[in-house]
């Protein structure tokens, strides 16, 4: 018998991909987003609600008639702080109130690896310390203590905490490399690149999501990190994209140091949409262990770090007619690229 789910950010790129695996498991699925809720494959399969998890009564009226509760609705880095804290940190309490009250005992919470900052070891284990690079990471931390607090309530709060995932309506940051990429540009990568910079296919993190809302309370109701299961060096998965993209063309390195004093310089003028867990973790290892979701869960991840890169190139060049002249500060839309649009000339 099908199960009735709330999906909090379902108008976003995890929101909508999740939507989608629901459908395709015979679920019936409701969407609370603030965002129109526009994707014509499957508007008129959900129930749709329009509404800020700031505001109770939206989740009040989405709560309606649900079983399970999956939250991925969150404001972005890019957001103002207190969007973050408000959304991030008060907007999960409201989630998991309202469903507490409607008698709902199990919410999945996608939570980051934000989290753990930027570490000194590798690979991350879910017991390792926590300490949150900026308002983003922060909050993250809170609505993980959010969470816990529920837990000792008596709800089942699984916490997924993923790497940077990607796939099919994956634009911001990423968009910025691929229209280099289409132009027939190389891409440029602050050091050597030869770091190990894990990342994770939405699907897969949709499959993660899933097994934590279905799996026995008593297995799932822990936290989870969620990640590729293959991923090389940070040269050698991005090059995939440009051999894909066919030009010939080759990535290349920058020394670190003068690259992230820039991009400070760049970011506090706002004339660069890269922000610091950006670009003061991309020459760094960032790696976590899913060996836990991995034992626990049954989580076998289908795409590597190459493979969901390549996946989510394919699907930007295919829709780029979509969102060519939008931009935003969401995954859902391109980012403006500001002044690096000019160093585009040199690749």
């Amino acid at each position: 018998m099908a199960k009735r789910y709330l999906v909090t950010g379902g108008a976003g790129f995890l929101g909508i991909n999740m939507v989608r695996y629901l459908l395709e498991k015979g679920e019936d699925v409701t969407s609370l987003d603030y965002a129109d809720f526009d994707y014509a494959d499957c508007k008129d399969k959900i129930r749709i609600v329009k509404g800020d998890i700031r505001d109770v009564k939206a989740i009040e009226e989405a709560m309606q008639d649900v079983d399970i509760v999956i939250h991925c609705a969150a404001a972005l880095p890019l957001y103002t702080k207190e969007d973050i804290f408000s959304t991030d940190i008060d907007g999960t309490r409201n989630v998991l109130q309202v469903a507490m009250d409607h008698g709902i005992n199990r919410a999945v919470h996608v939570s980051s690896t934000a989290v753990y900052g930027i570490p000194d070891h590798h690979p991350l284990l879910e017991d390792d310390k926590l300490d949150g690079v900026g308002p983003y990471g922060i909050a993250k931390i809170r609505a993980e203590e959010v969470c816990l607090s529920f837990r000792e309530k008596g709800m089942i709060v699984p916490i997924v905490r993923p790497k940077s995932f990607i796939g099919p309506e994956r634009l911001g940051v990423f968009a910025l490399f691929y229209d280099w990429a289409k132009d027939g540009k190389g891409f440029p990568m602050i050091g050597s690149g030869k770091n190990k910079y894990q990342l994770l296919d939405v699907y897969d993190l949709c499959v993660s999501i899933y097994l934590c809302a279905t799996m026995n309370k008593k297995i799932v109701n822990d936290t989870f990190n969620i990640g590729a299961k293959e991923f090389t060096t940070m040269k050698e998965d991005w090059q995939a994209v440009l051999d894909y993209a066919g030009f010939g063309k080759k990535i290349k390195g920058f020394p670190a140091k003068p690259m992230i004093w820039t991009l400070r310089f760049l970011e506090k003028l706002n004339l660069s949409p890269l922000y610091k867990w950006v670009y003061e973790t991309a020459c760094e290892d960032s790696f976590v262990s899913i060996d836990k979701a991995e034992k626990v869960l049954g989580f076998t991840p289908q795409y590597s770090n190459k493979d969901a890169l390549v996946r989510n190139y394919i699907w930007y060049v295919d829709h780029l007619q979509h969102f060519e002249n939008a931009s935003g500060i969401s995954h859902r839309v391109p980012w403006k690229q500001g002044i690096l649009k000019f160093a585009k000339l040199f690749f």
